[in-house]
């Protein structure tokens, strides 16, 4: 499921909401991937990415699930918890803005 997910991404970038090269690391249950945003869209690869992650966020594909198709915002006990671990939880916010949620 959540590769046809981000297979769709590149089609629903929003350009202009990242000025600046940005790369997020996903790890949601066994699918990762690395994206990269820019100014002109959005390229998307298999696997951990070659330079350090401005964002990295490791989630079940439950609650990934829960925030992208159900419209549901994590909370600060969601990270606290550890249901949701990221590096830059403010990245991630930008991030869903980028794609229209």
């Amino acid at each position: 499921m959540q590769e046809e997910l981000f297979k769709t991404l590149p089609d629903s970038y929003i350009k202009g909401i990242f000025d600046v090269t940005t790369v997020f690391y996903f790890s949601v249950g066994d699918t990762k991937k690395t994206l990269t945003l820019d100014s002109q869209g959005c390229h998307i690869r298999d696997g951990k990415p070659e330079v350090e992650a401005d964002c990295s966020c490791a989630t079940s594909p439950a609650i990934f699930n829960k925030i992208w198709n159900e419209g549901y915002r994590p909370g600060i006990m969601d990270f606290m918890s550890g249901k949701i671990k990221s590096d830059a939880p403010l990245l991630l916010k930008q991030f869903l803005l980028a794609f229209g949620k």
